[in-house]
């Protein structure tokens, strides 16, 4: 194994304030991002509009290297983007800002005493906070009544507790007892990267005067779901008395995507089921009028990735109303007009996360913005102003408000404007071609910096994961298009069969076809920019991919014939699609996928595995897996290295025993990139 040699930098809290002060830019030239520049951005999320209209909450993340963890805080801004301040708590890291009806106080989480989070309340004039809950597991995703009463949160406990004490003492024993064996009575044991350990996620609400809280949802169920859910999965209604929330009842909820609504009185007692849709429903949101209850809804049991529309439940008659059957996209997040008449809505949209807007009464969609990558979005209460947090791949979030009449869009935060004028980075660039069967497939391309047509460069073509997702306009954080350009390549980017934001019959071009017309439409990808694109060098060209563009790594190894690529980045990949399915958590995804189960199924499962064309391995790989991956088992990445050894093939495994499908830790992200880029750079120079 090579020896890597890392360069360690301090890097301090980033602060957000002082970072849009000029006398913080440094003199001289614009340099390529590095590593540490990623980790001094701050993230900021979250925004809240205040109930008067004239201020926004919001939060701000920070990370230290050193200390190789991170700290989040809150932040306040005018509408008009002036008065920034932060929101002093006395608290290290605070997050989840909500605000009461009245506008006078602002409740968030954080860690008590004994480190586990809390809910609080502040005066937003300043005080000290008023802690509301005690409660044992921990709480998080806050929610105020719009009567002021109550504050929702969701918190795990062990359905057969019937008190608080007794989930901290199985909590405790968990923990801190010398047995630490598990006992499996159903599934899923594990959902991503965590150990069910017999317990449900439920919704609870504590009142803000008494601190008396309550628990919505008891018994075996999960709210909010275990996976595939909205943005929040519970809402009041107008008048505080009703909560909408999201649960799965299925006997065995690995293999299902039947999540439901119900409605429950705030005081408890029976809830009632009201979708019986048997795919999934999620994200619920009264309507100001208290009319409806707009929610979104999946039509094919069992996947995951079909398109969601935007549903009105008629409170008044039960009615159900499918408002964007027209629509061709899946609706994301979702926010009624204050007078009841239009919902807004963002969706993925070739290549960007743009915003629309639909009549709640006709249906007809209007694109309010184009060519942006929009999110979490929220409404001034005279409906005059969308807010939400805006990006791209040269920017990171910031906050941004949009006259909704006149469509005019003002940034009204500037969190890393410093850094980022310290930074050397090209927008991205959109081509299209021809994809399997002539369908016209979309590419994105990021040239490096200090970019020279002249020149011939090296190309990194990076696959992205899903498979039903897309590359888009965004600063990502683990597969940022500008760290892979910062040494000198020319990065490719395409939406291949599978991607969204294409309409529905692209995206289930894939399922059943893992191997067949996505390949094709990478592989049609590459063929066009060499052609097209003189300045790249077809003879110097690796590829990388994650989840499912780690799977595309494994196949392409199998299937590189030509030489197209010089060497593989394969991380969190599926290898053998067998040994993949009795190891994953999310088993709805492998039965829609490949068409059943290994033993229903086998040829498929044979046919799209890359286990199955070891014997073509040549390309050096480098693989790269965590033990807390339970998506895709980390037994995967053993495998994979493994095949690739015992073919001589020149490989090199990275390894985290404490990341997931996810490297989310400082020190650990700047390890992988290190890893990677020196990887590549060994293959295709730089």
């Amino acid at each position: 194994m090579r020896k890597l040699i890392l360069f360690i930098l301090s890097v301090s809290f980033f602060d957000p304030i002082n970072s849009f002060s000029q006398s913080n830019m440094p003199s001289g030239g614009k340099h390529p991002i590095t590593v540490e520049d990623m980790w001094k951005v701050a993230r900021v999320s979250d925004p809240q509009v205040s109930p008067d209209g004239k201020t926004i909450a919001y939060q701000v993340t920070t990370y230290r290297m050193e200390e190789n963890k991170g700290a989040t805080n809150i932040y306040m801004v005018s509408m008009d983007g002036t008065g920034l301040h932060k929101f002093e708590t006395g608290f290290i890291s605070c997050s989840d800002p909500v605000w009461s009806p009245d506008g006078k106080s602002i409740a968030f989480v954080a860690d008590d005493s004994a480190g586990i989070a809390q809910v609080y309340a502040e005066n937003v004039a300043g005080g000290t906070p008023r802690k509301l809950t005690g409660i044992s597991l921990g709480a998080s995703g806050l929610l105020w009544s719009p009567d002021g009463k109550n504050i929702a949160f969701v918190s795990d406990v062990f359905p057969g507790c019937p008190t608080d004490s007794c989930n901290a003492a199985r909590e405790y024993e968990l923990e801190h007892g010398k047995v630490k064996a598990k006992i499996f009575t159903s599934l899923p044991y594990r959902v991503w990267n965590v150990w069910k350990d017999g317990k449900r996620s439920h919704l609870f609400v504590v009142n803000v005067d008494s601190a008396a809280v309550k628990d919505l949802t008891p018994g075996n169920y999960d709210t909010p779901p275990i996976d595939l859910g909205g943005k929040m999965d519970y809402a009041f209604s107008p008048d505080g008395k009703e909560v909408c929330y999201v649960k799965n009842t299925d006997r065995m909820i690995a293999i299902s995507t039947n999540n439901d609504l119900f409605v429950e009185s705030v005081d408890g007692g029976a809830s009632k089921r009201i979708t019986t849709n048997r795919a999934n429903d999620n994200q619920p949101l009264y309507s100001p009028d208290g009319r409806y209850i707009a929610y979104r809804a999946q039509m094919t049991p069992g996947f995951e990735s079909d398109r969601s529309r935007l549903m009105l439940y008629d409170r008044m008659n039960s009615r159900i109303i499918n408002l964007t059957e027209r629509f061709d996209r899946s609706i994301d997040e979702v926010v009624w007009s204050p007078d009841s008449k239009e919902l807004y809505f963002n969706a993925d949209d070739e290549g960007y996360h743009n915003i629309f807007a639909v009549n709640s009464m006709t249906g007809d969609v209007k694109k309010l913005t184009r060519e942006s990558t929009n999110e979490d979005m929220t409404i001034t209460p005279d409906g005059r102003y969308l807010v939400f947090l805006r990006q791209s791949v040269t920017h990171p979030n910031d906050i941004y408000r949009m006259n909704i009449e006149t469509g005019k869009v003002t940034q009204l935060t500037h969190t890393n404007d410093a850094l980022l004028a310290t930074l050397d980075m090209n927008p991205w660039e959109s081509f299209w071609f021809e994809g399997a069967g002539g369908t016209r497939v979309e590419g994105f391309m990021v040239k490096p910096p200090n970019f020279n047509p002249k020149r011939e460069y090296p190309m990194v073509y990076l696959v992205h994961g899903g498979p039903q997702g897309q590359w888009m306009d965004e600063f990502h954080y683990r597969w940022n298009a500008e760290m892979f350009a910062a040494p000198g390549y020319v990065v490719v980017m395409v939406n291949p069969r599978g991607s969204t934001g294409y309409g529905q019959k692209f995206t289930d071009e894939i399922s059943g076809d893992w191997g067949g017309k996505v390949y094709t439409d990478l592989m049609d990808g590459v063929k066009y920019v060499t052609d097209h694109y003189p300045f790249i060098n077809k003879d110097k060209i690796a590829a990388a991919g994650a989840s499912y563009g780690g799977y595309m790594m494994n196949w392409m190894e199998g299937h590189n014939d030509e030489g197209t690529f010089k060497c593989f980045v394969s991380h969190d990949g599926l290898y053998d699609a067998v040994s993949a399915f009795g190891s994953t958590e999310e088993l709805w995804f492998p039965l829609w996928e490949f068409k059943g189960t290994p033993w229903s199924d086998p040829a498929l499962y044979s046919k799209w595995s890359p286990s199955s064309y070891v014997k073509n391995f040549k390309t050096p790989m480098l693989v790269i897996h965590s033990q807390n991956d339970f998506r895709l088992d980390v037994s995967q990445g053993f495998q994979l290295f493994t095949a690739l050894q015992m073919q001589g093939v020149p490989s090199e495994m990275l390894y985290f025993p404490n990341e997931f499908h996810f490297v989310v830790k400082p020190q650990d992200a700047r390890l992988w990139w290190n890893t990677v880029l020196g990887w590549i750079g060994r293959y295709i120079g730089n």
